[in-house]
C-alpha cells in the first residue's frame, strides 16, 4: 500500500508539474514576423526575424524583456532550485591559486579566495612570501562585472599593464601601474580586440595591436571589425601619440600578435587570418626597423619558443599534422635548411615552451596529458610523473629558472598547483586546494565509441560510485566540436553538484578538435561538419546502449560551436534528447560572417557569401531547419552584452523555434544582463547560471529535486 501510495504522489507530483509547463507553453510570448526575403545563388531565403537583428531598438529591447519574464517566471516555478544553488556555493567556496609567474624581484599570481566575483592579482617576493595585493578587480564595479582581461609585466618587474573588460565584451581598455608604489599611470589604450601588451626590454612602453575606433553612430557591438594594425605606446604620453609599427591595408582580416625575443633584438610578430590555425610569422629587427617575412605562406602553424642568436625554435605542423619542433637559420631561412629537433610522434602536441634551456613538451595521449623534457638538441631528458590521468595548463617559467609550474585537474580532482625542480627531476605539490567533497568518492571513467562512419571517437563519463548502470540515470552531454581546441579534462564545482545530484556528466571528444592532430580538425570542419553532429549523436546512443541512460533521462548542452551543435542536435535528431541547451551559438549559419568578429569563422565553416559553401550551410543551419514538430524542452541562453557571438543568433533562432513548436515541452530564453560570450562572468552569475541549467534539466526529466544535495 506505502508502494501504491508514493506511486499515486510521484503521478500526482509529475501531473503537476506537465500542467505547470502547460500553463507556461499557453503564454510563449507573440514575436512578430517580417516578408524578409533574401535570394542567395538562385535560392529565396526568408528571414521573417531580420529586425531582431537591430539590437539597440525599442522593439528588440521590449521582445527581450517579454522573453526574459517568461523565461523567468518558468524556472521560478521549479521546485527547490535554490538546493542546486545552495550546493554549487558550498563545493565553489575554496580558495584557488594561479602557477606563479617570476619577474625581476617579484613573484606574480591569482588568488581567490573562493566566492569573490574576480580574482586578484598579488606579488611576493621570489620565495612567494609577503605577499600583497597588487590588483583587485572586484573594486572595478559595484556588481563584479568589470574584469581583468590581460595583464603583462615587464620584464624587470617594475610596470604592470592590465586590460579590463566591461560586461564581457570582446572590447579591451589598458592602464599602467607602478609596481612599487602602486601608482596608476594616468595612460589609457582603447579600441584594443584580441590583443595582449608586449613590453620592451627596458620597460619604457608596450606594443599592442588595435582596431580604428568606430565611426559615430556605429553599434560597436555589432560592427565588424577589420584592419587590425599594431602600434607602439610609450609611458606617459597620450594614446594619440603611439607610433604605428606595422599593418596592411591591403590586408584587410590579418591580425597580429606580438612578443619579444628574449635577447630583446626582434619584435615577433604572428600574423593570423581569422581563427585559421595556420599563420604566418614575421620578425623586425629593432635595431634597424626592418621587418621580414619569414614564413610569408598560410600553410602551417608556427609558435615561436625561442631564439639563441639567429637561430629561432618553432612548434609547428609543417609536414607534422600532429605537431614537432624545428629550429631555423634566419642567415639561411629557406625550408631545406630547417632543422628538426623534436620529431612527431602518435600523441599531439598541445603546447611546448623553452625553460631551464630544454623543451618542455605538453602531448595529448588520448586527450590526457602526458608532459616531456628535451634537450635544446632534441634529446629526451625525462617525463613527468604527473599526479594523474587528467589535464596540464598553464606551464610557467622562463629561459633560465630552475623550477617550472603548471596546473593540474581532471573532471572529479580540483585544479592544484604543481612544481617542477629540473634539478631533482620531481614533480611536487605546490598548493592543492581544500574542497567540500572527497575525490575519491566519484569515478571518471575514458571510453572508444564509433561513430556514423566507423571513425573511433574518445569519451570521458563521470558520476559517483555506487552509481547502477539501469538505464535511467540523468545525464548531461556536453561537446564542442571545432576550430582545433581540444577538450581537456575540466574541473568545475559545478560538475561535482551534478553528480551529487545522482547525475552522469559525459564529455565525447569530437572531430573539429585538436585531440588528434590536424587531420582530426579538418574532418570537422567546412563541408565536412556534418562528422561533428554525427559523433555527438552517436556518444548520445553509446550512452542509451550502454545503460548510462535513455532519451527521457538526456540532456545536450553546449556553448558558442558547441551552440551551433545543440542547434543542429534539435534540427536533425529531436528524438534522442529530453532537453537541450543551445549557449551563446552560432545558429544562423547564412549571416554569421556579417557582424563583429563573425567574418574570422569562415575559414572553420565556410561562409553562404560563396555559393559552392552555400548549400551545405543551408543544409545544417539550425535557424533554417526549424519546422514544423515537436522538438524536445529548450533552454537558449545569451546574454546581451555578447559581441562575439552577437545575441540575435540566439534571440532569432528563440523565436522561430516557439512559432514552429507542436509539442508541450517548453521553449525558453535565458537572456543575461551586463554578460557576454562568457570570459569575466562573476561567480555568483556563473553559480546561478549552473542552477538553472540543472534545474531545467532534472524538471524536463520528469523529476523532483530533493530538499538537500550533498
Amino acid at each position: 500500500m506505502r508502494i501504491l501510495a508514493f506511486s499515486m504522489l510521484a503521478a500526482s507530483l509529475l501531473s503537476g508539474c506537465q500542467s505547470m509547463d502547460k500553463e507556461q507553453h499557453s503564454a510563449v510570448p507573440e514575436t512578430a514576423r517580417s516578408t524578409v526575403v533574401d535570394s542567395l545563388h538562385g535560392t529565396q531565403v526568408a528571414d521573417p526575424y531580420r529586425w531582431l537583428e537591430d539590437l539597440d531598438s525599442a522593439e528588440t529591447a521590449d521582445w527581450v524583456k517579454r522573453q526574459q519574464s517568461y523565461g523567468d517566471r518558468y524556472l521560478a516555478q521549479i521546485p527547490n532550485r535554490t538546493v542546486i544553488e545552495d550546493r554549487i556555493t558550498q563545493l565553489w567556496n575554496y580558495e584557488k591559486l594561479s602557477p606563479p609567474e617570476v619577474k625581476g624581484e617579484n613573484q606574480f599570481f591569482y588568488r581567490n579566495d573562493g566566492l569573490q566575483s574576480q580574482s586578484v592579482l598579488y606579488r611576493a617576493d621570489k620565495q612567494g612570501k609577503h605577499d600583497k595585493v597588487l590588483l583587485d578587480p572586484n573594486g572595478f564595479s559595484s556588481d563584479g562585472t568589470i574584469a581583468l582581461s590581460g595583464v603583462s609585466i615587464s620584464e624587470q618587474g617594475q610596470w604592470l599593464a592590465y586590460g579590463t573588460s566591461q560586461s564581457g565584451s570582446d572590447w579591451q581598455q589598458w592602464q599602467f601601474v607602478n609596481i612599487a608604489t602602486g601608482e596608476a599611470l594616468t595612460d589609457k589604450l582603447e579600441w584594443i580586440k584580441f590583443s595582449s601588451a608586449t613590453w620592451d626590454k627596458q620597460g619604457e612602453g608596450v606594443w599592442y595591436s588595435r582596431y580604428d575606433a568606430p565611426a559615430a553612430g556605429d553599434n560597436k557591438m555589432e560592427q565588424a571589425n577589420y584592419f587590425q594594425k599594431v602600434y607602439y605606446h610609450k609611458l606617459g604620453t597620450p594614446q594619440s601619440e603611439d607610433t604605428l609599427v606595422y599593418h596592411r591595408p591591403d590586408q584587410k582580416d590579418w591580425g597580429f600578435g606580438t612578443e619579444l625575443s628574449d635577447d630583446g633584438k626582434y619584435l615577433l610578430i604572428t600574423v593570423s587570418q581569422g581563427t585559421d590555425p595556420r599563420n604566418r610569422f614575421f620578425y623586425q629587427e629593432l635595431a634597424t626597423g626592418n621587418t621580414v617575412e619569414l614564413m610569408s605562406e598560410l600553410e602551417a602553424e608556427y609558435l615561436f619558443l625561442g631564439n639563441d642568436g639567429d637561430t629561432f625554435y618553432f612548434k609547428t605542423d609543417y609536414q607534422a599534422p600532429k605537431g614537432r619542433i624545428i629550429a631555423v637559420d634566419l642567415t639561411k631561412p629557406q625550408k631545406a635548411h630547417w632543422r628538426e629537433l623534436v620529431a612527431e610522434t602518435d600523441n599531439t602536441i598541445y603546447n611546448a615552451s623553452i625553460i631551464n634551456n630544454r623543451f618542455v613538451v605538453s602531448y595529448l595521449k588520448d586527450v590526457l596529458a602526458e608532459v616531456q623534457v628535451y634537450g635544446l638538441k632534441g634529446e629526451l631528458q625525462q617525463t613527468l610523473a604527473l599526479p594523474g590521468a587528467g589535464r596540464v595548463v598553464g606551464i610557467s617559467g622562463g629561459r633560465d629558472d630552475q623550477q617550472m609550474y603548471f596546473l593540474f585537474n581532471s573532471y572529479i580532482h580540483p585544479t592544484g598547483v604543481y612544481r617542477y625542480d629540473f634539478n631533482g627531476s620531481e614533480v611536487s605539490a605546490y598548493n592543492i586546494p581544500d574542497v567540500a567533497f572527497s575525490p575519491a568518492d566519484y569515478v571518471s571513467e575514458q571510453v572508444f565509441y564509433t561513430s556514423k562512419d566507423g571513425t573511433r571517437v574518445p569519451m570521458i563519463i563521470s558520476y559517483k560510485k555506487g552509481m547502477k548502470k539501469d538505464g535511467n540515470n540523468p545525464t548531461l552531454l556536453y561537446a564542442y566540436g571545432g576550430f582545433n581546441i581540444s577538450l581537456t579534462p575540466r574541473f568545475s564545482p559545478a560538475t561535482i553538484a551534478w553528480l551529487d545530484m545522482g547525475g552522469v556528466y559525459a564529455v565525447p571528444n569530437l572531430r573539429g578538435g585538436a585531440e588528434y592532430g590536424e587531420a582530426w580538425h579538418q574532418g570537422g570542419m567546412k563541408e565536412k561538419k556534418q562528422n561533428v553532429f554525427d559523433d555527438y549523436y552517436a556518444a548520445a546512443e553509446y550512452l542509451i546502449a550502454q545503460n548510462y541512460t535513455n532519451s527521457s533521462k538526456l540532456g545536450a548542452y553546449g556553448r558558442s560551436n558547441g551552440g551551433l551543435l545543440m542547434g543542429a542536435a534539435l534540427t536533425q535528431r529531436p528524438d534522442l534528447f529530453a532537453a537541450v541547451l543551445p549557449a551563446v551559438g552560432v545558429l544562423d549559419m547564412l549571416r554569421f560572417q556579417k557582424f563583429t568578429i563573425g567574418w574570422a569563422w569562415t575559414s572553420e565553416y565556410g561562409s553562404a557569401d560563396n555559393a559552392e559553401d552555400f548549400g551545405y550551410l543551408r543544409a545544417y543551419s539550425p535557424l533554417h531547419n526549424v519546422v514544423k514538430q515537436a522538438y524536445p524542452a529548450t533552454m537558449v541562453m545569451t546574454a546581451d552584452h555578447d559581441d562575439r557571438v552577437v545575441p540575435s543568433h540566439s534571440f532569432k533562432f528563440t523565436a522561430e523555434l516557439q512559432h514552429q513548436q507542436q509539442g508541450d515541452a517548453p521553449v525558453i530564453a535565458r537572456i543575461e544582463t551586463k554578460a557576454g560570450h562568457g570570459a569575466g562572468k562573476p561567480t555568483a552569475m556563473k553559480i546561478a547560471e549552473f542552477r538553472d541549467i540543472y534545474a531545467f534539466l532534472w524538471h524536463n526529466f520528469g523529476l523532483t529535486l530533493p530538499e538537500r544535495i550533498q
